[in-house]
């Protein structure tokens, strides 16, 4: 990874991917004024700009709700892309493995697990404490007595645990990945999904949509499941908090997400093509 920008010139650049939790929102889930400043910079430089994140659609909406009808959206991890309320792709799991991966759940002391549709997340109501964290990602969510029994289409089986993903939830799928997408989201979530499901398969299918080679896109992420998306294009930026996985892949680094990281670079982008 070259740590440095000095040498950078993003003039080219025709699409700006960033993910949300750990890269444009702080610490405290929040996008900064400053950015919807610069975005309407980018806009003016007819850069179109995609937010990808594992949160739910109407999630990244809301947190985005000034640009929400501009901007492409991947949810799901890449499950679901919406435009401007039209849906561009949706990467549904086969209903085979809803319940193979809810047994393997079930069996983990600690863990939530989650049923993503496209509008609305399915959980269990047995921990208020996690009903509350999960109002954070899921803005739209209902209550089921027996998630086995739900039968509807999903997006995605996102898990949480308060002890560690990595540590509770990885061990015990990990072997699932032959057939299935597994990703550590996030310091305590792993999604399941499709195989194809992922950030980097919606923007390879977005950047092909609107004729935009990876040398003319520019990408921000910080956990693993931005890996496949940060792969996609010539200027991968990681974020200074960033798991190790993301930092060895990135091709440059920016400063954390509390300290403006990529506002920070946004603003040398819209410097270079001025």
């Amino acid at each position: 990874m070259r740590s440095t920008t000095s040498d950078m010139n993003l003039s080219a650049i025709k699409m700006v991917v960033t993910d949300m939790d750990g890269t444009l929102l702080n610490s405290r889930h929040e996008v900064s004024q400053h950015f919807f400043e610069l975005y309407e910079e980018l806009k003016k430089r007819k850069v179109l700009f995609v937010a990808a994140s594992g949160r739910q659609h109407n999630s990244i909406a809301e947190k985005l709700s000034q640009i929400q009808s501009e901007i492409i959206i991947i949810a799901e991890n890449g499950g679901l892309v919406v435009h401007n309320d039209q849906e561009l792709i949706s990467t549904p799991l086969d209903p085979d493995s809803k319940n193979t991966i809810l047994e393997i759940l079930d069996q983990i002391d600690g863990a939530f697990p989650v049923l993503c549709s496209k509008h609305n997340a399915y959980i269990l109501g047995n921990s208020p404490k996690f009903i509350n964290t999960l109002k954070e990602y899921y803005t739209e969510y209902a209550i089921l007595d027996d998630l086995h029994k739900f039968n509807d289409e999903i997006i995605k089986i996102a898990v949480y645990h308060y002890g560690g993903s990595e540590k509770y939830i990885y061990p015990a799928v990990k072997h699932l990945k032959s057939k299935l997408m597994v990703k550590v989201s996030g310091e305590n979530w792993v999604d399941l999904s499709h195989i194809n499901a992922h950030k980097g398969f919606a923007l390879k299918n977005i950047q092909e949509q609107n004729g935009i080679s990876p040398e003319e896109t520019l990408v921000f992420g910080d956990y693993n499941n931005d890996l496949e998306m940060l792969a996609r294009a010539k200027y991968s930026f990681a974020m200074a908090n960033s798991h190790p996985n993301v930092l060895k892949a990135a091709n440059y680094m920016t400063l954390s997400n509390d300290e403006f990281g990529v506002e920070q670079i946004l603003e040398k982008l819209i410097k270079d093509k001025s």
